[in-house]
């Protein structure tokens, strides 16, 4: 068997080769319409009252380079926005939550657990927008790790994956600082706004989560945070 893809696990008992038995193969549940409560943000599901929030925070991105990579936006005006926000509060998959910064107390920006395979324990964050007050703060990553944690913990899935356009940086980057692998890019997966999109992928599984968990969860601690609100070390010091 030395031909075999380097890296993928197989069952030395088996010839054809199949991938090993998993432990536990009972569907995971679904993810529930409920708020979730952090340090330094919350996130409630996503509603149409949100819209007059939503697109405030907005109004900061004049030239709109938020919505680039996006697969909708920017809106508008904010009857536009509440159309949107209405149409992607009500359904499955994506499944959305509006985020709420305890600094701003308003809605800042939204994210959404998706592409979910109960039968597989796979599970995407993703569709995630942050308005420029959002971005790069200790809310946003706290954003992101409550419902990373509420996947993987709480749910039990067993694979959490991240996808982007392979020609977003920022979100690679992201993808990265969070501890996910990078797996591979797609090409020419999708037509978004008219463009091709490649898409590169990236995962998290059961078996490398409680590294990633705990490291995030010390950067996120108080105690890492100056009075100056900035934290003490970064993301990264914490996985080395």
């Amino acid at each position: 068997m030395t031909d075999l893809p380097e890296g993928v696990p197989f069952d030395p008992a088996t010839e054809p080769p199949v991938g090993p038995l998993l432990p536990d193969t009972t569907p995971r549940p679904l993810p529930a319409r409920v708020p979730h409560r952090g340090l330094s943000v919350d996130l409630e599901p996503l509603h149409a009252r949100h819209a007059a929030e939503l697109f405030r925070a907005a109004q900061a991105d004049a030239g709109g380079a938020g919505w680039a990579y996006m697969g909708y936006g920017p809106f508008a005006d904010a009857a536009a926005m509440r159309a949107f926000v209405a149409g992607f509060a009500a359904t499955h998959d994506p499944i959305a939550w509006a985020i709420r910064p305890h600094a701003s107390g308003t809605a800042d920006g939204w994210l959404t657990l998706m592409e979910i395979f109960p039968a597989h324990a796979h599970i995407e964050i993703g569709n995630i927008w942050f308005s420029p007050r959002l971005q790069r703060t200790r809310a946003a990553t706290e954003a992101m790790f409550l419902l990373m944690r509420h996947a993987m913990d709480d749910l039990g899935y067993r694979r959490l994956t991240w996808k982007c356009n392979a020609l977003n940086m920022p979100s690679r980057r992201a993808a990265a600082r969070l501890g996910f692998s990078y797996e591979g890019t797609l090409r020419n997966l999708l037509v978004v706004k008219g463009r091709r999109r490649d898409t590169a992928w990236f995962s998290i599984l059961d078996d490398e989560w409680p590294a990633r968990r705990d490291a995030i969860a010390a950067w996120l601690d108080a105690g890492n945070w100056g009075a100056d609100g900035r934290p003490k070390r970064s993301l990264g010091a914490f996985r080395s």
